[in-house]
C-alpha cells in the first residue's frame, strides 16, 4: 500500500479537490475528519456531472417521473455541492493492513473500484491501488526451487493435480509424459482456451524445461 496519502477534509472546496487531483495526478481522495478516520472518498465520478462545465445530469420529463424524488434531490447534491462532504461517496470499500491481497484484489473487481483505504482501528493508514498491485508485481522476484530427487515424477504429480482438481481441466483426456523436465501432452481437450491453459499449468510447474503441446480440441480429424 502507498502511506503517504493525499487526503481532504469535509469541508475542502470542490475546486481545490480538483485542482489537488491534477496537481498530484491521482483519480481518488480519502475525506477524513481530524483524528484520521475515514469519512468517506471523492473519486473523478463524484466530479464528472458539473454545472461550471455544463456536464451536470439533465432528465427527460418522463425518466424523472421513474426516479425517486430522493434521487434526483441526491443527484442535485452530487453535482451542486460546494465541499467535499457534499459530494464524496460515504460508503466506502475498505480493507485492514493484515488482509490478504487475493481479498483486495475480490473487492476490487466485486466493486469496480480502482482503489481502497487501508484502515487500523478505524483510522486511514494507507490506501492500496491497482497501480500498487502493479508494482508489487514487477518487483517480486521469484525464488528458485531445487529440483526434488525425481523432477519427472514430481511433474507429473503436479500435471495430475492441477488435471483432477482445476475445474477447467476436469473435462479434458490428457495423457502426460515427462522426460528429463521436457512435458508432452497428448490428448484431447474441449477448446483451445482449454489447451493453452494446460500450456501455461505445465510451463509454470518447478522443474520443467520445455513443453511439447500435441493437444487437439473436439474430435480428431
Amino acid at each position: 500500500m502507498s502511506i503517504k496519502v493525499v487526503t481532504v477534509s469535509p469541508s475542502t472546496p470542490v475546486r481545490d479537490i480538483a485542482a489537488l487531483m491534477v496537481e498530484k495526478r491521482v483519480s481518488g481522495l480519502p475525506v477524513v475528519d481530524d483524528d484520521g478516520k475515514l469519512l468517506g472518498i471523492v473519486s473523478e465520478g463524484d466530479l464528472l456531472h458539473r454545472p461550471e462545465i455544463h456536464t451536470e445530469k439533465r432528465r427527460r420529463r418522463w425518466a424523472s417521473f421513474f426516479a425517486g424524488i430522493d434521487e434526483q434531490a441526491r443527484e442535485f447534491t452530487k453535482s451542486h455541492g460546494l465541499r467535499a462532504a457534499d459530494i464524496m461517496t460515504k460508503q466506502v470499500m475498505h480493507v485492514s493492513e493484515e488482509a490478504p491481497l487475493g481479498d483486495v484484489v475480490e473487492l476490487m473487481e466485486r466493486h469496480k473500484v480502482k482503489r481502497l483505504p487501508v484502515l487500523a482501528n478505524h483510522k486511514l493508514v494507507g490506501i492500496v491501488s491497482r497501480m500498487d498491485l502493479l508494482r508489487a508485481l514487477a518487483s517480486a522476484q521469484t525464488q528458485p526451487v531445487p529440483p526434488p530427487a525425481d523432477a519427472d515424477a514430481a511433474i507429473r504429480a503436479a500435471m495430475h493435480d492441477i488435471l483432477k482438481n482445476e475445474e477447467w481441466a476436469m473435462s479434458a483426456m490428457v495423457n502426460v509424459i515427462v522426460s528429463d523436465g521436457v512435458v508432452n501432452l497428448w490428448g484431447v481437450v474441449d477448446s483451445k482456451d482449454q489447451r493453452q491453459a494446460l500450456q501455461v499449468a505445465a510451463e509454470a510447474v518447478p522443474g520443467v524445461k520445455t513443453v511439447e503441446n500435441h493437444l487437439s480440441f473436439g474430435l480428431p480429424t
